[in-house]
C-alpha cells in the first residue's frame, strides 16, 4: 500500500484523523509506504492499494482511495487487504464510495 502523507494528507487540514494511528493499523495488514503528495489534494487523504503478485496474475491494478478520513474506512481496508486486496478478494462495495481515478500526468516530450 501507498499512504499519502504530504502537503493535505496526513496533515492537520485533514481534521479528525489520527494519521499516525492510521498508518499503523495499516501496517498490521501489509507494507506501507508513505509517499510524498501524490497531488490529489482534492482527496485527502489517500491510500492506493496495490495488488499481490497474485492479484497482478489476475490482471488487478492498484486501486486509488480518497477522503479516507475515519477509521470504519481504513478498517474496511485493512479488511480487505487481509482477505487478499486487488485481484484476490472482492472490494467490499463501501469502499466503493472513495475508489477514484488519479488524474493522468502528463508524459515528456
Amino acid at each position: 500500500m501507498v499512504v499519502c502523507r504530504d502537503c493535505c494528507c496526513g496533515s492537520p487540514k485533514v481534521r479528525g484523523v489520527d494519521h499516525a494511528q492510521q498508518t499503523a493499523r495499516l501496517r498490521q495488514v501489509a507494507p506501507v509506504q508513505v509517499s510524498d503528495c501524490l497531488d490529489v489534494c482534492d482527496q485527502a487523504n489517500v491510500v492506493v492499494v496495490r495488488p499481490s503478485a497474485a492479484g497482478r496474475a489476475a490482471g488487478a491494478r492498484p486501486v486509488w482511495l480518497g477522503l479516507v478520513n475515519d477509521p470504519d474506512a481504513t478498517e474496511d481496508i485493512a479488511a480487505w487487504v487481509s482477505a487478499g486486496g486487488p485481484g484476490v478478494a472482492p472490494r467490499p462495495a463501501i469502499l466503493d464510495l472513495h475508489v477514484f481515478q488519479p488524474p493522468r500526468r502528463a508524459t515528456g516530450p
